[in-house]
């Protein structure tokens, strides 16, 4: 292999080692918990917040968050895709974006003494940042391997991201459970733990974009228009690939239902299964270390059988995932690890390999523009199925009907995905398919 990119593709790597502290740390574990403790130390255990004239309770606060934040990538991410794809400049946009996004993590220290709206304005430009960083994170994919190689350097990727996210998190697991020794409160264990997630971010983000390398704009890029003029071609333009689109819709659903059980599974398991903040971030701790083999594991398979069957496997052992924990007993640690488990055998390989899958539908020079529509609903962007899980929380008063609403969007992204011929979508877009798909 090339000298040159072997070093860019460890570079690659490393951003994801760099930013999964984010969606373990922040997003999975600590955020969400804590700052439905914020926003009880403001209204009373038994009390509302109130916004705009609106009564939310405390308990669905951090899922219409998420789908805030979400609905506003809707509006960014594109655009941000658009821009990187006309101006070639993304080793400063992901400098950019991840920096910010950092920041705002590492501001997470300062949300305590009832400060739960400092807390949503923080994690919003978080996440929007989060997003946007990763847009163009992803768009480097189909110059770092050719149709046959991508499943394994997407799959490589992940890897690193679930070592570098378990590594940390294993460090913020000792000081929480450490944290009366150490003189601390549980809050202000949590505080560290979030601050040190942005830092590690930032830190480790610099390393990845000094080793990636800009390429001169395609053809299919270049010339004067303005991000909005682009993007707005683009739309235009997607409507010439319906294949592509019809991926884009199956990914949209069964990836919403993986980012929403990614986000929401330690509020359900703290709330409805009655279980300690110890237990979740163990649990979350050992789903890393599962995935890591998980993710080689399935883009081993993907080589032998096709990325698409194995996601397709992938999505019925999720559908088992959501009805085993309608069933979880209250307290029930043995169970609850044993889907913890699971989940980390599936969860990379399924976001891996659908990566690498859409990396071969994107018409050549248009990467990030597509990858910014592929980024609105992955990663803990999801918006339909933290907003399904909230409203069902709200009207039933039950969060195990709230996590097995959730099974529609996988069963939905399964028949559509199921139904796509692969190898013809890949054609269409003007691309070489991989001698298995």
């Amino acid at each position: 292999m090339d000298p040159a990119l072997r070093r860019e593709r460890f570079g690659w790597y490393s951003y994801d080692w760099a930013m999964s502290v984010f969606n373990t740390s922040v997003t999975t574990v600590f955020f969400g918990p804590y700052l439905k403790e914020v926003a009880d130390e403001a209204v009373g255990e038994d009390g509302d917040l109130r916004l705009l004239g609106l009564t939310v309770p405390t308990g669905s606060w951090f899922s219409y968050v998420l789908s805030v934040s979400v609905v506003l990538q809707v509006l960014v991410l594109p655009l941000t895709g658009a821009v990187a794809d006309r101006t070639g400049r993304k080793r400063e946009m992901l400098a950019g974006f991840a920096l910010l996004g950092a920041l705002a993590t590492t501001g997470m220290f300062f949300v305590a003494d009832g400060r739960w709206l400092l807390g949503a304005v923080l994690f919003v430009l978080a996440n929007i940042s989060f997003g946007a960083a990763t847009v163009v994170y992803y768009s480097w994919l189909p110059d770092l391997g050719g149709p046959d190689e991508r499943d394994a350097v997407s799959s490589r990727g992940w890897a690193f991201g679930y070592v570098g996210g378990a590594l940390l998190l294993a460090v913020h697991l000792g000081l929480f459970l450490s944290a009366e020794s150490l003189g601390l409160t549980e809050g202000q264990a949590v505080r560290i733990c979030l601050a040190t997630a942005g830092l590690w971010w930032g830190t480790f983000a610099v390393f990845a974009v000094l080793r990636l390398r800009d390429r001169p704009v395609r053809e299919a890029s270049s010339g004067s228009a303005s991000g909005f003029r682009q993007l707005a071609a683009t739309l235009r333009g997607m409507r010439a690939f319906p294949l592509t689109l019809w991926f884009l819709g199956a990914y949209l659903l069964f990836n919403d239902g993986v980012q929403t059980v990614i986000s929401l599974s330690t509020t359900y398991a703290s709330e409805e299964v009655d279980l300690g903040q110890d237990v979740l971030t163990g649990a979350i701790l050992m789903v890393q270390v599962v995935a890591i083999g998980g993710a080689l594991g399935l883009g081993r398979l993907a080589a032998r059988y096709g990325a698409k069957r194995v996601v397709l496997g992938a999505l019925v052992a999720w559908i088992g995932v959501l009805l085993a924990a309608f069933s979880l007993q209250t307290g029930a640690v043995a169970q609850f690890y044993a889907l913890a488990a699971v989940i980390g055998l599936v969860q990379g390989g399924t976001q891996a390999l659908s990566r690498s899958l859409f990396s071969h539908l994107i018409p050549a020079g248009r990467e990030a523009e597509y990858y910014g529509f592929y980024e609105i609903s992955d990663r803990g962007t999801s918006w339909l199925g933290p907003l399904a899980f909230g409203l069902t929380y709200q009207l039933t008063d039950s969060y195990r009907y709230a996590i097995v609403s959730l099974v529609v969007f996988f069963v939905a992204g399964f028949v559509l995905l199921a139904l796509l011929p692969m190898r013809r979508a890949v054609l269409e877009a003007g691309n070489t398919p991989p001698e298995r798909l």
